[in-house]
């Protein structure tokens, strides 16, 4: 199993039952500019789905509030010669866009996610759903792959919104992550899991994730 340091916003109490050691919520939210992270964490924890970022960036992977962190997306990860017909289509302005790659590149995050902490048996199909509920920003914003030159799109707010995504227990994706023009993004995400147990639906809560694009 992963070793997790959790600095999360303080419940004091609760967090000392669930043997997490708290942290007082960061004044100033921690810029994650390069290396590895995944944005959405997921934790079934206590009978309750929660939502996280989990900060690989350092050398030690350290679970942080949503809240509590911007992902900096710098002027290296523009792009040009996006189609604007076509498959790509989804994909930037004018040619145009800025993307953190699904694959390992110098200098930019390498973000995805992972459930690889939500257990067996909880869930019905032993799967999560992703849904993404709203997109504050300059333009457009997607999550995609893309396998010889073909893309999928699993998220695109220039279509309409809510998008919704089944994700397996055990996943560990990294995708990519595109923005259509220079700015700030907020993001709104939660995830939800249907009980094994009881068929009754739970969920993680919306949480906002903030991108700085073309910052620096």
């Amino acid at each position: 199993m992963r070793l997790r340091t959790r600095l999360l916003a303080p419940v004091a109490v609760a967090a000392l039952l669930v043997g997490a050691v708290a942290a007082p919520a960061q004044a100033v939210p921690i810029p994650l500019s390069s290396g590895h992270v995944d944005v959405f964490d997921v934790d079934y924890v206590s009978g309750a789905l929660a939502l996280r970022v989990l900060d690989s960036t350092g050398g030690t992977a350290v679970e942080r509030n949503p809240a509590d962190v911007t992902f900096e997306v710098p002027v290296a990860a523009q792009i040009t010669g996006v189609p604007s017909t076509g498959p790509w289509s989804f994909l930037g302005t004018g040619g145009t866009a800025w993307v953190l790659p699904q694959s390992e590149a110098s200098g930019l995050l390498w973000a995805g996610w992972n459930t690889t902490e939500v257990p067996a048996g909880i869930f019905v199909d032993n799967k999560v759903t992703f849904r993404l509920t709203s997109v504050s920003g300059p333009g457009g914003f997607s999550i995609y792959t893309a396998s010889g030159g073909t893309p999928t799109v699993l998220f695109d707010s220039g279509n309409g919104l809510p998008d919704t995504l089944d994700v397996a227990r055990l996943a560990h994706s990294h995708v990519n992550w595109g923005f259509d023009a220079a700015g700030t993004y907020v993001i709104t995400l939660s995830v939800t899991g249907v009980l094994a147990s009881t068929g009754a639906t739970i969920s993680s809560g919306s949480k906002q994730f903030t991108f700085n694009v073309a910052a620096s």
